[in-house]
Parts: structure tokens; sequence; C-alpha cells
């Protein structure tokens, strides 16, 4: 029997809207049919809704209901606004990658004097190289997940940084997505990081809003290698506009003997969605994430994390707190797959959330699949309330309501927080924490 699917009114405007703006859209040729195909993918799904088991608590047909008209090229009145939202998220000491509305900012970027071994290029300019090689690893993220297929779709741009074998920056790069439209509209980027043999580097992705942006949506994706015998730091901090949505995705590889420590922050966005899929496909390997919600109001932050151990000897650690405040709402979706040849696997994970008023929710939903007999897995979730008696103990000694729960909460938070090894970024989340707890009532 030939099933129909009827398009609902949303559904014929996005179709409309991929029509139109394909020939904004850079590549042609294969990179135009892998787009078409995956929009196709994108169609046939629709947006993501409760039925499906990974967004059974992230309904986007209920929390986003649209996917909103793509962005404008940026005018000099927008790059002039995205310039002074950048001084009020300026870090010290690192390489800084510009993305305004969706498109690669070279006058906003740092990319003179490159290392030896280093390499920055932009999205646009790959797609439109005709790098049959490079463009399908562009293209490698399964679209059956419908809102990665989308991003395949639409991407506009992002940046392609590439570490030769034995390369290792001392300096942090620092990816800044900006919104700086008036007017609301969606940015489509794609990112890849690759890193050769015994290379290491600092990642930090910034999300942040203009003055005058408002109702946006941010779609991203990075696609990360890491090879044998390498490292990467991965900090993320989202700190969109309340009325923002950003809906991010994330493919790890790791080869043989390599180490990922990421830690990812959200405190902004009125709708937030981070799904990571981490691959080892090298024995000896290690992964820590660690990842912060602070939420208030209405917000929604999801947090989805697929850990895919494929060979033996891996270890990886899951750390994730949530504060919820309001009618808030916090997700943590944690997947550990152990394969039948990945013996010796040590995974650990663990959630807790805190929640700060009676309409405030948080879901926690860990998961072991095991297939493997010689392993050492294990998983815990906790949701409370802060213990009154400590909070009387600190009210006691003098400290108001606000600041006795403020030192509970930063101490909640912390053990996530010191994951980050480098010191400047350390300060930047605890500063990040500390403008949210200060804004609380």
């Amino acid at each position: 029997m030939n099933v129909v699917l009827a398009k609902t009114e949303t559904g014929r405007a996005l179709s409309d809207a991929f029509a139109v703006v394909r020939d904004r859209l850079p590549g042609a040729g294969k990179v135009a049919e892998q787009r078409r195909l995956a929009f196709d993918a994108y169609e046939r799904a629709g947006l993501p809704h409760r039925r499906i088991e990974d967004w059974k608590y992230t309904d986007l047909r209920m929390l986003m209901r649209e996917v909103l008209p793509l962005a404008a090229v940026a005018d000099a009145a927008a790059l002039k606004r995205a310039e002074a939202a950048l001084k009020v998220h300026a870090i010290d000491g690192v390489r800084r990658l510009v993305l305004v509305d969706g498109a690669f900012a070279p006058k906003l970027s740092d990319t003179g004097k490159l290392e030896k071994g280093f390499t920055i290029r932009s999205l646009r300019e790959a797609l439109e190289a005709g790098d049959a090689a490079q463009q399908a690893q562009l293209f490698t993220p399964d679209i059956s997940n419908p809102m990665v297929a989308l991003n395949s779709a639409m991407m506009t741009d992002g940046v392609l940084i590439d570490l030769a074998d034995g390369t290792v920056l001392t300096q942090p790069l620092h990816v800044v997505h900006i919104a700086s439209g008036t007017v609301p509209a969606a940015m489509f980027t794609r990112s890849m990081l690759r890193l050769g043999r015994d290379a290491a580097v600092t990642l930090v992705e910034s999300y942040i809003a203009a003055d005058g942006a408002k109702s946006y949506q941010a779609h991203d994706s990075l696609i990360v290698a890491i090879g044998d015998h390498s490292r990467l730091d991965h900090v993320r901090l989202v700190e969109d506009g309340r009325e923002a949505v950003n809906i991010s995705s994330a493919v790890v590889t790791l080869g043989a003997h390599a180490h990922l420590n990421a830690f990812g922050m959200t405190s902004g966005a009125g709708v937030s969605r981070y799904q990571a899929t981490i691959t080892f496909a090298g024995e000896g390997s290690r992964v820590e994430t660690n990842g912060v919600n602070l939420l208030n109001g209405k917000q929604h932050a999801d947090t989805t994390l697929f850990m895919d151990h494929a060979v033996p000897g891996c270890a990886s650690r899951e750390i994730f707190r949530a504060v919820v405040d309001d009618r808030g709402h916090s997700v943590f979706q944690g997947r550990i797959v152990v394969r039948p040849d990945a013996q010796k696997t040590d995974a650990k994970m663990m959630t807790r959330a805190l929640l700060l008023s009676d309409d405030a929710e948080a879901d926690n939903k860990p998961e072991l699949e095991i297939f493997a007999d010689d392993v050492t897995c294990g998983h815990g979730a906790t949701t409370g309330a802060l213990d009154e008696s400590l909070l009387f103990y600190l009210r006691a000694r003098g400290l108001s309501a606000k600041e006795a729960q403020a030192l509970l909460i930063q101490a909640f938070v912390g053990e996530a927080i010191e994951s980050i090894v480098n010191d400047t970024l350390r300060e930047l989340a605890i500063s990040a924490a500390q403008r949210w707890l200060e804004a609380r009532g």
C-alpha cells in the first residue's frame, strides 16, 4: 500500500523556502544533489515530536513549531552590531573565528600568521572548490536524524580547521556564532575539526546575540576527527537570546590512545538541544564530557549524548548537572553502547538535577546497552531541592537567602566546571554561571 504524507502549511512554506534559496547555497553538482537528498529525508520526517523516542522530551512541533527563513547576508550595520557583541564576550589569549548570521566574517576573525601545520578555511570555500573527498566528509553525519538532515540541506558556511601530525596549538581557538539580524531568521552552519596524529588543541564555541536580535534560530553541526595519540579540549557556551532556538549536533570520532575533554554550559536560548555522537574507533582512548544547564523562566534545554564503545580498552566519564528555576525544563539523555568486541571498557555516567521551584522539571534518562562481558559500567541519576539544613547553616552565619542559595548552587555545578583544564576558560564558565545567579530574582 502506498502512503502519501500530507504536507502542513509549515512544510509547504519550508519547501518553497528551500527552492528559493538553493541558488544562495554554496556548491553545485554532487553537493547540490547531496543537499536535495538531505532535504527529502527531512521532509519525510518533519520536525521531531514526542512519538520519536529520542525526542520524547523535546517536541519541536510544539516548542519550535516552524523553521524560520534563511538569514540574509550580514550588511555593514549587522557587522557593526556583531562587533559590539564581540567586545562584551571577548576572551584574552585566543584566536577568534567569527560567524555572523551563519556566514564566516573574515574582518572580525584572526586568520593571520598561522602556525606550521595549521590551516583554516571557510565551509563555503570548501563546498565551492570541488574537492570531492572533503565534500564527502562534510556530508558524513547520519541524515536519519531530521534536524541533522535539515542542517545538511541548508548549511551556508562554517570553519574547517586542520592540524597536521605533531601540531600542538598552545593558543585556544574561539569560534563565535553571532546572531545580529533584527528580523526573525534561521542560520545553518557546519564546521569541521581534524587533528592528525600527536596533535592537540583547545576549541571554544560561543553562541551569542547582538543587540536587537531576538527571535532567531541557530542550526549548527560540528564534525570532529581526533587522530591517534591526540587531544582535544572542547568548551561550549550557549548564551543565546532568551527568545532564540538553538539546535546543535556533533559527530566525534577518536583514534587510538586519543583524549577528548569536553564541557558544555547552557544558560541562554528559550529552546535548545545539543546532540552528540562520540565513537571510539581506536583502542585505549578516553572521553570526559561534563555539562551544566542553568535554566529559569520557561527555558527548555536538552542534552542528548550517545557514547559508542566499538573497540576494546577505552574509557568514558559523563557528569551532568542541571539547576532549574521557575518553569524551566532540563533534559539529559545519556546512552552508552558497548559493542561485542569492546572488552575492557570502563564507562560511567552520573546526572544530578537541582530544582529551585515547584514548577521546575528535570527529565534524566541514562541508558546502558552492553554486549560484552568483561566491562566496568555504571550510571546514576538524582533529582532534588536545596538542602534546607545547609541553607539554615549559611543564613545563621549572616548570609542572605539569595547569597546562601548562590553558594550552594556554585558548589553543586563546581564539579563539572572544574573539568575545564584552561584557567582562563574555567573562569569564563564561572563568570557565566555567576551572571545567571545574579539575574535571579
